[in-house]
């Protein structure tokens, strides 16, 4: 834990010590007046516009490439949604189609109560003494007459079979539909597959033909590669040869004196031919040589006997100047005396007003910590 602790605090003293410093620099370039030309860190503000720049870049190229997803996203969604509204309209047309054709109004059991011809239709109040129609209150069926009883079992069976045959009926017609509505579904879905499959073969055929053609192109332009590599092999070695055969034959190998001699003169040579000097050329370079030895000697001397006149010189002239310099070392002196007196004068006439001016004039004197509060950092 400690070993951690004094880690921690090592890190914190170095990043201290490193805002410290760039702190120190910062106002070396704020307080010189030689290098600060504005008010602010311009090389600093440069960078922050750099970088700012590059950010910018950066985003506006992910909001581009988001974008981009964004369309194809969109353009997927209004696919789906239009299958989606297609299904929705197919199912809403099946649906009004059934209900049209299977299940009119006059088919349903209740429609006795909202017929507009149940008036027409309905019978008088009373057809017979023994009508099942009519009431206690009528006087015309008392209890336990039934005398209808047999016929009204057999008509209530009667509707009842009919009523469980009809839903029957409807209960298959409605599977009937939903089965219909389903294929209807499911082809339209197998369509909509078969055409996105279609799509896509289309472009896989079409980037495999791209493909293909790039492939002719790069092997056609592999096998001119080829033939022209070795065409310039064959030239390439057809000249070697025959620069072989033009150095076997010319004066070069041969070591032919004359190939050396320029067309400027005999006495210029052609340095790449030339295969050396004769004897008496060699003599007379040496000949030379040994002149210039003797003329260099010569000089030699001449120059020694220059540079002792200047050293006596030299010396003389500086004993002259030293002489000069004393004489200049006492004058300094007694001027250095009388300006030593002049300034003790007046240094005592300075105290004397300082004095008057501190105790007298400037009694509010401001100190040094209302000075030292300025310039102590660059921010």
């Amino acid at each position: 834990m400690s070993k951690l602790v004094l880690q921690r605090e090592r890190q914190e003293a170095a990043a201290l010590e490193r805002r410290r410093q760039r702190e120190l620099r910062r106002q070396g370039r704020i307080f010189n007046a030689r290098v600060r030309t504005i008010g602010v860190d311009k090389a600093a503000l440069d960078t922050q516009v750099k970088e700012r720049k590059i950010q910018e870049a950066a985003e506006k190229a992910q909001n581009e490439e988001l974008a981009n997803e964004m369309k194809q996203n969109d353009k997927i969604m209004c696919m789906l949604e239009e299958r989606h509204k297609n299904d929705i309209r197919n199912i809403n047309k099946a649906v009004s189609e059934f209900q049209k054709n299977f299940q009119k109004p006059e088919t349903r059991r209740e429609f006795d109560l909202y017929d507009p011809q149940a008036l027409k239709k309905d019978k008088p109040a009373r057809v017979s003494d023994d009508d099942p129609r009519c009431t206690v209150s009528g006087l015309q069926k008392f209890l336990g007459e039934d005398l209808n009883y047999d016929q009204r079992m057999k008509f209530q069976k009667e509707q009842l079979r009919e009523w469980s045959l009809q839903q029957q009926k409807d209960l298959k017609n409605a599977l009937a539909d939903q089965k219909f509505a389903d294929d209807l579904h499911d082809k339209y879905r197998i369509a909509l597959d078969q055409k996105t499959m279609e799509q896509q073969r289309k472009e896989e055929e079409n980037r495999c033909a791209v493909c293909a053609a790039t492939k002719d192109f790069n092997r056609s332009q592999a096998a001119e590669l080829v033939e022209k590599k070795k065409l310039e092999k064959y030239q390439k070695i057809k000249d070697d040869m025959d620069e072989i055969s033009s150095l076997l034959q010319g004066d070069l190998l041969s070591e032919n004196p004359d190939q050396a001699i320029s067309s400027f003169g005999t006495h210029r040579v052609i340095t790449d031919r030339w295969k050396g000097m004769n004897q008496d050329q060699l003599r007379a370079i040496r000949d030379t040589q040994q002149q210039q030895v003797l003329e260099k000697m010569r000089q030699n001397q001449e120059e020694r006997r220059i540079d002792a006149e200047w050293d006596r010189q030299r010396i003389q002239t500086a004993r002259a100047q030293l002489v000069l310099e004393r004489h200049l070392q006492r004058q300094n002196r007694e001027c250095r005396r009388a300006l030593d007196n002049m300034n003790a004068d007046m240094s005592q006439e300075q105290k004397s007003k300082n004095v008057y001016l501190k105790e007298e004039e400037y009694s509010n004197c401001p100190t040094d910590e209302y000075f030292a509060q300025f310039n102590t950092t660059s921010r």
